[in-house]
């Protein structure tokens, strides 16, 4: 298989890949095989039938799908070790030329993890800190307003942190996160009993002013998400296995703790970044 790489100025990657037609007749011809010993053809047993007659009865444009299905995968992963790349995100995927008897040529579009570039944080927190310090009380003198002067905040530090962080942000990331907030609106919107439709009438929104909000949110989650791994790896923040019981054992049942053992690695990144932006606040 050949595949080459072309990166974007905003580091959206894609990869086209050349699959050689005796590799993709060859998966045919095992899918077919599959196929065969699961058919039911009448004047056959379960699986007798003969594999010829089995091809001239089963649906050629499933078989070269199913062909596909189990192609990509193994295409992509040799593209990703050949050209040494970390994806981040899973490759949205493009069928470009497919040809009986030419070989096939197939796109993947994905990222690595976003050019972050930090600048002095510890001196804007340290700003925001001092600006925001409980003030002396004179005695005497009035009182200072209730709910005023009791250090920074959660939103305070993390508003601070959009200050001195620079992401390049793939575009491909930002509509991968876009898709992933509106897929859950339907989801909400479906548990209210609502249409997307009546849903953007009742609050007076186009489904394009939506997506535009999502997407300016998802620029201020993720630039907070790698600022923060960035700040981590420079403060040298570290998760040990004790760090990760200690959030599984909060896990309400069984099946949960299951599920989230499967995610350890990711629960190592949350309970990092948590400790890096408890740090800020110290």
């Amino acid at each position: 298989m050949k595949s080459t790489i072309q990166t974007s100025p905003d580091g959206t990657i894609e990869l086209t890949m050349t699959i050689p037609w005796d590799d993709i007749q060859a998966t045919y011809k095992t899918v077919v095989t599959e196929t065969a010993s699961k058919a039911e053809i009448a004047g056959f047993r379960k699986g007798k039938a003969p594999q010829q007659i089995v091809e001239e009865n089963i649906d050629k444009t499933k078989t070269y799908e199913e062909t596909i299905r189990q192609l990509v995968p193994k295409a992509y992963t040799q593209a990703v070790e050949e050209h040494k790349i970390a994806p981040i995100m899973m490759p949205q995927v493009e069928l470009k030329d497919a040809q009986e008897g030419k070989d096939w040529v197939v796109a993947a579009r994905t990222c690595e993890r976003p050019k972050i570039t930090l600048k002095d944080y510890k001196k804007a927190i340290s700003a925001l800190k001092a600006e925001k310090a409980p003030k002396i009380i004179v005695p005497g003198k009035e009182q200072e307003e209730e709910g005023k002067a009791k250090g920074p905040t959660v939103d305070d530090v993390l508003d601070t942190l959009l200050t001195v962080i620079e992401a390049q942000l793939p575009e491909i990331l930002l509509e991968h996160e876009v898709t992933h907030q509106l897929s859950q609106l339907v989801d909400q919107t479906k548990k209210l009993g609502l249409t997307v439709e009546q849903y953007l009438t009742s609050t007076g929104k186009t489904a394009e002013s939506i997506r535009q909000d999502y997407k300016v949110m998802a620029a201020k989650n993720l630039t907070l998400e790698f600022g923060l791994e960035a700040i981590a790896d420079q403060e040298k923040v570290t998760v040990n296995d004790e760090e990760i019981t200690k959030l599984l054992d909060t896990a309400k049942s069984p099946e949960e703790r299951k599920a989230l053992e499967g995610q350890r690695y990711y629960l190592a990144s949350l309970i990092r970044r948590q400790k890096t932006l408890d740090s800020l606040m110290a």
